[in-house]
């Protein structure tokens, strides 16, 4: 490739031309390996302007734009055509690497879990699901503590029962609640969508479950995305699939839900990847989970998790049992 041999060529020029000028100025070590840093970063600058195709070798230019590969950041093509012609070549290498981007995304610890925090006190959701309550109004989770300080209020100042977030009157009845979330629904609100697929679960309807949840986990909601795995491996409103099972595993725990993270755990350890089922145990026992730091109790003793691994997940449970 001309444009890749110009590219090398340069790199040794610039990287001689900076270390000889370093020298000469009676620079230190560590003068020089800056010089050669910011050589670096000018090529990475560079290539990211001016990278080639892949499969005819051509140059980006004003009149000639090229395209990231659709699975990988490794190469980029300036047609359709060159794209398909170097599928063959590219393909391995392709799938290896977008398998590095997806592990790099799922074993990236979660600032919080997928409940997030609550919207008074902006303190984060315990994993405890009685904790909080969602509001079928305004479709948000209010922790329990400010609920039940915003009632101590009413009940103090004799006003009518409204929701803590918006002041939205209390629904008299749970079919006015139903009517609500409803109307959320309709909004696309996630929270919304995610209650009315547990209101047809729970009446039998799972056609209708599995088409609240799918669009529920399209828009993010990784408790819908938990909900999915769960319709594939039972195959209710959907044929059984273990494929898209895990996927939806694997989204869930990405989105910060512990228990998802859990069954990925016992996933990769029923196939002897315990490596992987360590670091997932390990993510899931930050946030709290408390199935999964009894898990890494086992591991330590058995020598799968280390010493300081198994003290750092430890410490992290603890904080967040105690937030």
């Amino acid at each position: 490739r001309t444009c890749q041999l110009h590219n090398i060529e340069r790199a040794v020029i610039l990287v001689h031309m900076n270390v000889e000028a370093a020298k000469m100025k009676g620079s230190d070590n560590d003068e020089v390996v800056d010089a050669v840093g910011d050589v670096i970063h000018y090529l990475e600058t560079e290539a990211a302007d001016k990278m080639c195709c892949a499969s005819c070798g051509v140059a980006e230019v004003d009149e000639i734009k090229l395209n990231e590969c659709d699975d990988c950041d490794l190469v980029r093509y300036c047609s359709d055509k060159c794209q398909k012609d170097h599928r063959s070549k590219h393909e391995a290498m392709c799938k290896e690497r977008a398998a590095a981007l997806r592990d790099e995304i799922l074993f990236r610890q979660p600032v919080s879990s997928h409940l997030g925090d609550c919207p008074i006190c902006c303190l984060p959701f315990p994993i405890d699901s009685r904790q909080h309550k969602g509001q079928s109004c305004c479709s948000e989770a209010i922790c329990k503590g400010c609920s039940h300080a915003h009632k101590l209020q009413q009940l103090q100042q004799r006003q009518y029962p409204t929701c803590p977030f918006c002041r939205h009157p209390v629904p008299k009845s749970q079919e006015e609640a139903n009517k609500n979330m409803m109307k959320r629904a309709v909004a696309n609100n996630p929270a919304a969508l995610s209650g009315m697929a547990r209101l047809y679960y729970n009446e039998g309807e799972y056609e209708r479950t599995f088409e609240y949840c799918t669009k529920a986990a399209e828009l993010g909601d990784a408790m819908s995305h938990y909900n999915l795995s769960l319709l594939y491996v039972w195959g209710y409103g959907v044929e059984k699939d273990e494929e898209k099972e895990w996927y939806h595993l694997e989204e869930a725990a990405i989105g910060g839900h512990p228990e998802a993270r859990y069954d990925l755990a016992r996933k990769e350890g029923r196939n002897d990847r315990f490596d992987r089922a360590v670091k997932h145990h390990i993510i899931a026992a930050n946030l709290g989970y408390d199935d999964s730091i009894q898990m890494l109790k086992k591991c330590y003793k058995y020598g799968d998790v280390s010493k300081e691994d198994f003290a750092a997940a430890l410490r992290a449970h603890h904080a967040a049992v105690d937030a």
